[in-house]
């Protein structure tokens, strides 16, 4: 079985967490709110939606503590060059709607040591509004009995192209911290009760959103109603990473 250590790469991340900083400010003005919501020390599962390809940047930019990742393995909606960032950075890879056991190991490994970890509970930024929460994260929160940092993400869609004039604003949210959780029973119950803890954590990041980009969480009837064409999880006929014989490409 892979060790795990937690914190790694604290050198290049130190690095990459300075630089975060004058990277953003010379392409948007960050607003970052709720900084005395952030806990000391974990273990802590830290929690955002995840609408642009720059949200794992926002969440190292205002971290104070050692922050891993669990992300998906095939980033369709980033570009090409963010592949840099996120191999310098390192991360645990994630083989969308293969269930991703080995990254699953890991999350419980760095929580097990007091870890903090970064993770998207909708699974992926195919959209701008607020989608319902795959499994995994509850599933982690019950296992682990790790409280949750909610962070509402926003603006950072906007943030390229950049633009000499009225720059981006993104916003940077940071709720209370809530948990931890615990599930009892057996299959369907189980996952009743998975289901139950998703959707509290994506009411805890609505409450951090704008009423708009809530999806089905929005106090407008029509928003609602539209977030419906976007809830449907891409990877579910198609897992990431699959080759013909079954296994999954690592």
């Amino acid at each position: 079985m892979p060790e795990y250590k937690y914190p790694r790469r604290q050198v290049i991340r130190w690095v990459m967490h300075q630089l975060s900083k004058p990277a953003l400010a010379l392409f948007a003005e960050v607003e970052i709110l709720g900084r005395e919501n952030l806990p000391k020390k974990g273990p802590l599962l830290v929690i955002g939606n995840h609408f642009s390809f720059l949200d794992p940047v926002a969440f190292v930019r205002f971290s104070p503590w050692p922050i891993d990742f669990i992300g998906a393995a095939f980033p369709p909606f980033a570009p090409p060059w963010t592949k840099f960032i996120t191999t310098m950075w390192g991360f645990y890879k994630l083989y969308r709607g293969t269930g991703s056991t080995e990254a699953l190991r890991a999350a419980e490994a760095i929580l097990a040591q007091d870890g903090i970890l970064g993770i998207y509970p909708e699974g992926g930024s195919w959209a701008t509004v607020l989608r319902p929460a795959r499994p995994g994260t509850a599933y982690l929160a019950a296992r682990t009995g790790a409280k949750l940092l909610p962070v509402g993400l926003y603006g950072f869609n906007d943030v390229f192209p950049p633009r000499l004039r009225n720059r981006a604003r993104p916003v940077i949210k940071i709720g209370q911290p809530f948990g931890p959780f615990k599930v009892t029973g057996r299959g369907r119950e189980r996952r009743r009760q998975l289901d139950e803890i998703g959707d509290t954590i994506m009411r805890k990041l609505a409450d951090l959103l704008p009423d708009e980009l809530r999806g089905r969480y929005s106090s407008d009837p029509a928003a609602q109603a539209a977030a419906k064409a976007v809830e449907d999880y891409p990877w579910d006929e198609a897992p990431e990473g699959l080759v013909d014989g079954g296994g999954v490409v690592n």
